[in-house]
């Protein structure tokens, strides 16, 4: 009986960890993302993961919205916990350029792209991110 306990629970473990990255009922599949930096930084962005997001980048991360540069920690703080990936679409340039649906509980849903780049020690230095259209 205990063996089967222990076997149960090592079960439990191994599934749970498996699992997809689940925001808000939303399952994401990120078998698409071939990076490992980027779907490292895509599961942390859909689990509220501020302290992993925020470490996968260089301190002085260049960060534009729509085209202009604005402040990354600012923005980022304010939208984890309301925006998230709805589904991944389309990966492209190495897995670096990720695009999908997207939802905001202040913009609603639409299409989107984060345009990661890294630097030589596989830090994200810059990240674009904006609507897309396809």
């Amino acid at each position: 009986m205990r063996n089967t306990m222990i076997l149960l629970c090592l079960l439990i473990g191994i599934t749970a960890s498996a699992q997809k990255p689940v925001t808000k009922g939303v399952q994401l599949d990120l078998t698409k993302v071939s990076n490992l930096q980027i779907k490292t930084a895509i599961t942390a962005l859909q689990n509220n993961d501020a302290r992993t997001w925020f470490s996968l980048f260089t301190p002085n991360v260049i960060f534009c919205y729509d085209g202009y540069q604005t402040s990354f920690k600012g923005f980022f703080r304010k939208s984890f916990g309301h925006e998230h990936f709805t589904s991944i679409d389309r990966v492209e340039n190495n897995g670096l350029d990720i695009y999908g649906s997207f939802h905001s509980d202040q913009w609603g849903d639409f299409k989107t792209y984060f345009k990661f780049q890294l630097n030589k020690s596989g830090k994200i230095w810059r990240l674009d991110v904006g609507q897309a259209a396809y």
